[in-house]
């Protein structure tokens, strides 16, 4: 695991964004791993909305830990977001990622926003990463602030403060969604001493752009998951409408089955109800 948290430690530093597609189950992870995306995360947006919950409300604790569990066999290194840790509790946020890290888990993201549209403190988001750092000091913290995010005043100065207060207390990578102005990303790069990461937004600078602003790391988010609903929706109401083209792309079905683990394959010993 040591090896395994060294490398996706390094993929923050080769030159080039590290792009970190964020998947929602198993076989999105899979079909990911499968076209050779070396690291992946979750979307904790997906994950909830799959699951029938709400994001952003520490409701998806057991479903995020079944997740992390189901995609522990894929040679992928995986990082997990756990929104701001399903606890107000630093003790007991750590003893959650203490078990994700038991699974294979080489990385966290950890948020500041809440759910009703408002900043933590600082110090209680600081005091988070303190407790997941002294838990397993090797694992990957992503803090995550939601300044941009959320449209607070003055978000410089305050995504500013606040990565300084998380690299303090021992985060390895600072996220600020919510901008992917090339001139504040600039600024950000050069001011905060540890790999920014961003969200990939559509019709905003690909990876080569964002890369030349200083950005180490460039995360999708809830987009693959919100795309894969859009192309379902559009699909279903073409069928309706008349008909569908060909779709390109599409997997068959053998090549769905085959993302499911070999062990789990041969399901001959079921009985049938």
């Amino acid at each position: 695991m040591i090896d395994r948290r060294a490398e996706f430690r390094a993929l923050h530093h080769t030159g080039l964004p590290l792009l970190l597609p964020n998947a929602w189950d198993h076989a999105s992870a899979a079909a990911l791993a499968a076209r050779g995306h070396r690291a992946i995360g979750t979307t904790s947006l997906g994950v909830a909305a799959a699951a029938g919950r709400p994001d952003g409300t520490a409701a998806t604790a057991g479903e995020t830990l079944a997740l992390a569990r189901r995609l522990a066999t894929l040679p992928v290194l995986l990082s997990v977001d756990v929104e701001a840790g399903f606890s107000a509790d630093p003790a007991a946020v750590a003893g959650y990622v203490a078990e994700l890290a038991g699974l294979g888990v080489v990385g966290i993201n950890l948020e500041d926003g809440r759910a009703d549209g408002t900043l933590a403190d600082p110090e209680d988001t600081a005091d988070k990463v303190a407790a997941v750092k002294a838990a397993v000091p090797d694992l990957f913290v992503n803090a995550r602030t939601d300044t941009w995010w959320l449209g607070v005043d003055d978000p410089l100065s305050q995504t500013l403060a606040r990565a300084r207060a998380y690299q303090a207390a021992g985060a390895d990578g600072i996220f600020v969604p919510g901008t992917v102005d090339l001139a504040t990303l600039r600024v950000l790069t050069q001011r905060i001493d540890a790999p920014l990461n961003a969200l990939y937004q559509p019709g905003g600078p690909g990876l080569e752009d964002l890369g030349g602003a200083g950005v180490a790391r460039v995360s999708t988010g809830s987009l693959l998951f919100r795309a894969g609903l859009a192309a379902a929706v559009a699909a279903a109401d073409g069928i309706r409408a008349g008909g569908i083209a060909a779709l390109d792309g599409l997997p068959s079905y053998a090549e769905v089955q085959g993302l499911v683990p070999a062990d789990h394959r041969d399901q001959s010993d079921v009985a049938l109800p």
